[in-house]
């Protein structure tokens, strides 16, 4: 899902110190289209750089989620895992057998949630979705 700026633009507008190695921490980011965890990040990090330390990518993204670039997302496998905060709106849905993560976006999903708070007397102003399930097994 297409962003607006990089996470690299964003940490320079913020006023954040960019280390070298923030920089490939944050360049590492920018390219993931999954939701790594810090071992995962780290693992692709060290490859570009293999000085930093896994306590570094731990600051990096602490500091990156506080500052609002990145944004935790828990999918109930007990690993914190990471996407950028300005991406394109979307939902998940979890395969609980194989961990893969698919995006979606569904407008009449997102009508409904509109409906819903709008009946309950809310105006919407984000909301999260994840679904959790396993494939289907086809007759063959």
């Amino acid at each position: 899902m297409p962003k607006r700026d990089t996470i690299i633009t964003r940490c320079e507008a913020s006023g954040l110190r960019l280390t070298q190695q923030r920089k490939v921490i944050a360049s590492v980011l920018d390219m993931s289209r999954d939701h790594p965890d810090v071992e995962e990040l780290h693992a692709r990090a060290a490859t570009r750089d293999p000085r930093i330390s896994l306590a570094t990518v731990y600051r990096t993204v602490k500091t990156l989620e506080e500052a609002g670039i990145l944004e935790k997302v828990d999918f109930g496998d007990g690993r914190a895992r990471y996407e950028d905060a300005e991406r394109d709106h979307h939902d998940h849905l979890i395969d609980m057998e194989t961990g893969k993560v698919i995006e979606f976006v569904d407008p009449e999903i997102e009508a409904l949630q509109e409906r819903i708070a709008a009946k309950l007397g809310y105006e919407l102003r984000g909301h999260k979705l994840e679904l959790y399930g396993v494939r289907r097994k086809t007759d063959d």
